[in-house]
């Protein structure tokens, strides 16, 4: 009996990618004095993931803009961020041609950001009555929550071809968290890329310290009358 080809489905942060490309080459330019680097270096990317992973279908999600459901409820989202180089915003509309080419599907949806349409999916495609395995390509440690028996996270580490590989298994290797604690460790660090505060003076080694003590960020609080008077109890109770 011919064995069936298993769904692999494979979901690429488009901002975040490019980002990388356009920070992690030097500024290219063609004949016409266009500004070439992210697209070059995302075509490297995605030449290198597509021969690695060979997905059965493919997806290249994107922000549709700097205002989402995030600034609604937390106006200082994303605040303070350097505006988008010019040389770097020229380039989106050749990726975007660059895709349809290649017949890769691209999408935006208002409000939201890529994670959004990357998480949907992600779950959407792990509920199918046949599973898909995904992988998601990114170059944003916050995606790493989503690992899980089905779901593979790659994070770009170095140039166009070097990429960290989280499973549940690794992240229990390297950080000793759980996925659902990754994501309340973030809660306690906050993230100062997306201008988001965190409890004062608790970094990543503090609260993983934390998590493996009291196992999630509600067991903390329920414990947190418990603990020997500090300013970190004080900080964790005021923040």
């Amino acid at each position: 009996m011919k064995q069936e080809q298993s769904n692999k489905l494979l979901l690429i942060d488009g901002h975040s990618i490019l980002n990388r490309a356009f920070f992690g080459l030097p500024d290219l330019t063609n004949a016409a004095g266009q500004h070439t680097n992210a697209v070059y270096g995302f075509n490297l990317m995605l030449s290198h993931i597509l021969e690695r992973i060979q997905p059965t279908h493919v997806l290249v999600a994107f922000d549709a803009g700097k205002t989402t459901f995030r600034t609604e409820m937390y106006a200082d989202y994303k605040g303070g961020r350097a505006k988008t180089p010019d040389e770097f915003r020229e380039q989106f509309p050749f990726i975007r041609e660059q895709l349809d080419h290649l017949g890769i599907r691209h999408y935006e949806l208002a409000q939201y950001e890529a994670d959004d349409i990357i998480g949907t999916l992600d779950k959407l495609a792990e509920s199918t009555p046949v599973p898909f395995d995904v992988t998601i390509v990114s170059g944003d440690k916050d995606l790493i929550q989503l690992t899980d028996d089905n779901t593979v996270v790659e994070i770009s580490k170095k140039g166009v071809a070097e990429f960290e590989e989280f499973t549940p298994t690794y992240l229990k290797e390297k950080m000793g968290l759980t996925p659902e604690q990754f994501i309340d460790l973030k809660a306690l660090m906050g993230d100062k890329s997306d201008n988001i505060p965190g409890v004062t003076k608790i970094g990543e080694k503090t609260g993983i310290k934390l998590l493996l003590e009291y196992g999630s960020l509600d067991g903390i609080y329920e414990h947190i009358d418990e603990m020997k008077a500090s300013k970190m109890k004080e900080n964790l109770i005021n923040d």
